[in-house]
């Protein structure tokens, strides 16, 4: 077995202790010593100078949406994943928000195709698997270049078992929803995650949520449930609540997923947020959270238009966008609805996203065709004024000439280019650890998460404004992350733990990507190291460096 020294580096363990001076030895995919300075070249075929380096455990992202890049072939995946493993990304979890391509039927694989269009590389023509069972193996029998584990999401669950409808499912529905998770777990996926601003999260109610995870928990099980909750604006409060409310009822770990209030109004709701987790924390609920270190989000256009609208899919969406009365409807719909709570009544909206930001705030991401590529990044109110229409018919239009195949950037999210208070909050908040929400998926202007947002925390909110310090910041990105999954062999520098590793000057790092121009590399990162092989930046990366991560199963 090959071994090779990394000397001379700051050891950053992932823990959250001090970085101290300290050799590795790496032995095939694996740290065989954490060693003194100068100690361990004779045991060593090789030696990697980290003179000047902080050596830290590769970052654990746990909220990715690359479900779909991941069956694509090891080098396209490759390109697709460059700038998440530039930026030192080593393992995602995939199946997030209560949105995923497993379980799929023949008659529920087209409408799960429409939902996750928005997140689908142009590559993928067809699914090859049927669960996440079949999906974990096809995978890791074709290769990944990173390390995948997989939450179940409750939205393919409920479509298979009770359709794409509002109304609530029976007891039958209910026992095939509890069985497909069941199958899951034992495949092992890490969790359930629910998505409850998207068809058909948006129509479940809070039982129909601890009735499934109550059904998680099994002996040698620990329920772990992420959510995209019920909204982030008008709602914030009471949805944050909610997830609370499942993991007091059920016993199970609950993570609010990437953290956030979305429009002005409504920033100021953060404080009032972390407090309620940390009072719920102190009275035995285990509720944590993630967040993105930027003022804007990605997601699909979809989520523009209210739950009824979406009844049926997309295909449903877009009859009712060509309909005029109906498309009157959902004008004015958007136009005047207030969400309020309970949101899951016919008539309920949990997160209004055009009235809480505005058209001029919401930018197209991308689009499926070549005719409309001139659209990519303009906002909304820019698509009326070019197209001479308002914003909601300019938008409508464009989601019926490309067949709902548009996705969105939504600003205004926890703050905005002058007022950053809302993500410093969030970083150096209680229980919360760091993630992306985004990813390359070949087309468009993808978010700049998916080039710079671990590498952004280190240089902007590390070094620069001092919100977090080096050692709370990598905690945040590998070993707290890696506790909330039950992921025991990464995440943090050890003997005997996987040999995840990122090298980054302290004095440089930072990222360059932007929402003009995304695809930016980040700068100060010297290499990032992968189960021992070395798989970016490309120039430095080793054979073997597409097919050189793992599939992870709980």
């Amino acid at each position: 077995m090959t071994r090779r020294l990394i000397a001379g580096g700051l050891v950053v363990d992932g823990t959250g202790s001090a970085g101290v001076r300290a050799d590795l030895l790496i032995a095939g995919d694996r740290i065989e010593a954490v060693l003194s300075p100068g100690t361990g070249a004779g045991g060593a075929d090789s030696v990697i100078d980290a003179t000047g380096q902080v050596v830290c455990p590769g970052f654990i992202d746990i909220h990715s949406h690359g479900d779909l890049i991941f069956t694509l072939p090891p080098d396209r995946q490759r390109v697709l994943m460059e700038g998440r493993l530039g930026q030192g990304i080593t393992t995602e979890i995939i199946g997030n928000c209560g949105l995923g391509v497993f379980p799929s039927t023949q008659q529920t694989e087209p409408v799960l195709q429409g939902i996750v269009a928005w997140m689908t590389p142009p590559e993928v023509e067809r699914w090859e698997w049927r669960d996440l069972g079949g999906y974990l193996d096809r995978i890791e029998r074709h290769g990944v270049c990173a390390n995948v584990g997989a939450l179940q999401p409750h939205g393919p669950l409920r479509i298979a078992a009770a359709g794409m409808h509002r109304e609530l499912p029976g007891a039958g529905a209910l026992r095939g929803m509890r069985r497909g998770l069941r199958q899951a777990l034992d495949a092992g996926a890490f969790g359930l995650s629910t998505g409850l601003i998207y068809p058909p999260g948006i129509y479940t109610t809070t039982d129909e949520i601890v009735d499934l995870t109550t059904g998680m928990a099994q002996p040698g099980r620990d329920p772990f449930v992420a959510s995209h909750i019920r909204g982030s604006s008008e709602t914030l409060l009471p949805a944050a609540g909610e997830l609370i409310e499942v993991g007091r009822r059920t016993g199970a770990r609950v993570q609010h997923s990437h953290n956030e209030a979305v429009g002005r109004d409504h920033w100021h709701k953060l404080d009032a947020v972390l407090s309620l987790q940390a009072a719920s924390r102190r009275q035995g609920v285990a509720v944590h959270y993630d967040m993105f270190p930027y003022t804007a989000a990605a997601t699909m256009m979809l989520a523009i238009y209210p739950p009824w609208a979406l009844e049926g899919g997309v295909e449903m969406l877009l009859a009712r966008l060509a309909d005029a009365s109906a498309r009157a409807a959902i004008r004015e719909a958007i136009d005047k609805t207030v969400p309020s709570w309970p949101p899951w009544t016919p008539q309920g909206w949990p997160h209004n996203l055009v009235r809480a930001v505005g058209w001029e705030r919401i930018t197209i991401g991308s689009v499926g065709s070549r005719a409309n590529r001139r659209c990519e990044g303009m906002s909304l109110a820019e698509l009326g004024s070019a197209r001479r229409l308002s914003p909601f018919d300019a938008i409508a239009d464009l989601m019926l000439e490309e067949g709902g195949h548009v996705s969105q950037i939504i600003h205004g999210i926890s703050g905005d280019e002058s007022h950053e208070n809302g993500i410093e909050v969030l970083l150096a908040g209680e229980g919360g650890v760091i993630c992306t929400d985004a990813n390359d998926f070949g087309r468009g202007r993808p978010h700049p998460a998916s080039w710079g947002a671990y590498p952004r925390v280190l240089g902007r909110y590390v070094r620069e404004r001092g919100t977090l310090s080096l050692e709370n910041a990598i905690l945040r990105m590998t070993s707290a992350p890696a506790g909330l999954l039950g992921i025991r062999d990464r995440g943090r520098i050890g003997a005997g733990c996987k040999a995840d590793l990122v090298a980054f000057d302290p004095r440089t790092i930072g990222s360059s990507a932007s929402f003009s121009d995304p695809r930016l590399p980040p700068d100060g990162i010297s290499w990032v190291m992968l189960n021992g092989v070395i798989v970016a930046p490309r120039e430095k990366s080793e054979p073997g460096a597409p097919t050189a991560g793992v599939v992870l199963r709980r």
